[in-house]
């Protein structure tokens, strides 16, 4: 008999990253064309400039850097629709060039590429134009479902809203991929049939905003629909690079993102917390991963040695 010695793993998936990533973008198009429906065509325009320009500084960088061309892996494509669903329509396109290059050059390249980047792109991305341009990154999105096509921002900024089910529509202004909570559970479906995501994280987080809602007196509707909550829960939070691996890590981690969300939301001088939350819960999934490590097989406990 032959013996083969390798290292670990030994068995793989047949699914690859190309696949993973045709599969995320499929699930992000119905909240392209919810977009694109609620804010008109510069809201996909928008969005194919900002899938473009992620890819081709990728290309540029993977370049100049000497690496190997990554770009037919989908992922800079992904990057692109997720950082344009997190901005208004009405964002100026050279603060979009800010975004991109923080998401490709330096969140996900110079720290070595796809899988090796410590917190999700697009959120980092975004968290700096919040920070750098906040009223054009908070927007006053121009929603042609609104009375009258009057712009607005979201409900947790001041915003103004007609119901609950207006929110879950999307008839309200903000961000062009946190609108209609229909477009996002299609993907969150889409996603799950194909096994790319688990619900633990999505619905724990979720979970956690509404009960912590619930306890401190909020409108658990509101905090729920509003915001980038179940946009972030469902298509940020999941990344498989910035997320933990064990099933317990994912619940804790989860819990986090749910609790700082609403920590930040109702204490902090901002009217969103959910890109802040996930992007601290990347940092911390290391330690996670660390603390919830499994045991390797065959390896039993150290006994502690009784006092003599």
């Amino acid at each position: 008999m032959k013996l083969t010695v390798s290292s670990s793993p030994h068995l793989r998936s047949e699914a690859s990253t190309a696949r993973i990533m045709g599969d995320v973008l499929i699930s992000l198009a119905p909240s392209v064309l919810a977009a694109t429906w609620f804010f008109g065509l510069r809201a996909f325009l928008v969005i194919l400039f900002s899938v473009a320009l992620c890819i081709g500084l990728e290309a540029l960088s993977r370049l100049v850097m000497k690496r190997d061309n990554t770009v037919f892996d989908g992922s800079a494509a992904v990057t692109g629709v997720l950082l344009a669903l997190t901005l208004p329509a009405d964002i100026p396109l050279h603060y979009v060039i800010v975004g991109c290059v923080t998401a490709i050059v330096v969140v996900k390249q110079m720290f070595g590429g796809l899988g090796c980047n410590f917190v999700n792109p697009a959120l980092t991305a975004r968290i700096v134009m919040l920070i750098s341009f906040p009223a054009a990154t908070v927007g006053q999105a121009h929603n042609l479902a609104l009375p009258d096509g009057v712009t607005g921002a979201t409900p947790l900024a001041g915003g103004e809203y007609a119901s609950l089910f207006d929110l879950f529509l999307g008839k309200v202004g903000g961000a062009m991929g946190e609108g209609c909570k229909i477009a996002i559970l299609l993907g969150l479906v889409y996603l799950l049939v194909r096994r790319i995501i688990t619900p633990v994280i999505p619905l724990v987080m979720v979970g956690t905003v509404a009960l912590f809602s619930l306890i401190v007196g909020e409108n658990v509707g509101l905090q729920v629909l509003s915001g980038g909550l179940l946009f972030g829960a469902v298509f940020m939070a999941t990344d498989y690079v910035t997320s933990p691996m064990t099933l317990k890590g994912q619940v804790l981690y989860a819990v986090g993102c749910g609790l700082f969300s609403v920590l930040i939301r109702l204490y902090a001088n901002l009217p969103e917390g959910v890109s802040y939350a996930i992007v601290l819960m990347n940092i911390a999934t290391p330690l996670i991963d660390r603390a919830f490590r499994p045991r390797p097989y065959g390896q039993t406990k150290k006994k502690k040695e009784g006092r003599g």
